[in-house]
């Protein structure tokens, strides 16, 4: 909860426009088969975004493909399946490169392996 709070409170697009429709956008909402949902938060200034991806089921998502806003290197803010908090360290090595290939009706994409029954985090670097 500690390393969950910290993010939430250091990135700006997690808490800045929490009432507003402006701070929140879907990526994916519909992808009821593999039981995940993808979304976006973003701050006051449109380009400090986070995406946050959600796997629902205990089987690991190899090449989950979703939609992202910009090109760039996403890096893992919290991956809640990381060995530090007792999970199976499914992951993305702490980044992933987008691909100008577009999904989800964005110009980029992320094909990222979702751990089980966890959610990531990710944020484009500068």
């Amino acid at each position: 909860m500690r390393d969950l709070n910290h993010c939430v409170a250091s990135q700006p697009a997690l808490h800045e426009v929490d009432f507003d429709y402006s701070g929140f956008e879907w990526l994916d909402c519909s992808d009821f088969e593999s039981s995940v949902v993808s979304f976006v938060r973003r701050a006051h200034v449109r380009t400090d975004f986070v995406v946050v991806a959600v796997n629902f089921t205990p089987v690991p998502r190899e090449d989950y493909v979703i939609g992202v806003p910009e090109a760039g290197r996403y890096v893992e803010l919290l991956n809640s399946d990381s060995a530090v908090y007792g999970g199976s360290n499914v992951g993305n090595a702490g980044a992933i490169e987008s691909v100008p290939t577009p999904a989800h009706g964005r110009l980029h994409r992320l094909s990222l392996t979702l751990p089980p029954l966890g959610c990531l985090f990710l944020k484009r670097e500068p």
